[in-house]
């Protein structure tokens, strides 16, 4: 009789044990998912000084950003593809940056239109090329553009306006100093580029 006793309080002893133990298993795993949790989103808030001001602002994944990163680059891109002064070191310089953000594709039209003395004509007539986003629809799924724009070139005598409209697609790289929105445009094309209207200037 003692030793069945005894048997049963080593055995609710032993439960008694057990259940403490899966307790403290339990309480210890969901301390450190909360824990974890918590660090990360500590990580995603941000505080900005303004002035002595702290404000806090929270970090935002690239998915959640895409759309808006994309259309900045795209527009980044032909800014400085097309904006162009009669000054070879601007020429030099703009298509240098826009390099940054274009794959070979881009290359061989700035290539293509070098040899066709492109340039060099806008040197010669003084001309000054100016570009106008009007819209970029954005596929995040597929990755893809569309960009539609208005060209405006000004010469000595004329004011024209063409419009413009090319496409590609987008590939994640890594951000540099140079591309900051970590995006690559590939496969790069002109789908549209015709003259809309011209205007004289006034001779006096």
């Amino acid at each position: 009789m003692v030793i069945k006793n005894l048997e049963n309080k080593i055995k609710l002893v032993g439960i008694v044990c057990g259940l403490f133990l899966a307790g403290c298993i339990i309480i210890s795993v969901a301390s450190i998912v909360t824990a974890r949790g918590m660090v990360s989103d500590a990580h995603k808030k941000i505080y900005v000084l303004d002035g002595n001001v702290p404000i806090l602002v929270e970090r935002s994944s690239m998915e959640e950003t895409l759309e808006v990163e994309a259309k900045s680059h795209v527009e980044m891109f032909h800014h400085y593809f097309f904006t162009l002064a009669p000054d070879d070191k601007y020429i030099k310089y703009t298509m240098e940056k826009a390099m940054y953000l274009v794959d070979e594709t881009g290359l061989a039209q700035y290539n293509t239109l070098k040899e066709k003395g492109f340039y060099s004509n806008i040197m010669g007539t003084s001309a000054v090329f100016s570009i106008y986003c009007d819209s970029i629809k954005v596929d995040t799924k597929n990755m893809e553009f569309t960009y539609y724009g208005r060209q405006r070139i000004e010469r000595r005598s004329s004011v024209l306006m063409r419009e413009l409209v090319t496409a590609g697609q987008l590939r994640r790289v890594p951000r540099t100093d140079n591309n900051p929105h970590g995006l690559l445009i590939v496969n790069w094309r002109t789908l549209l580029n015709k003259d809309i209207e011209q205007k004289n200037k006034s001779s006096y």
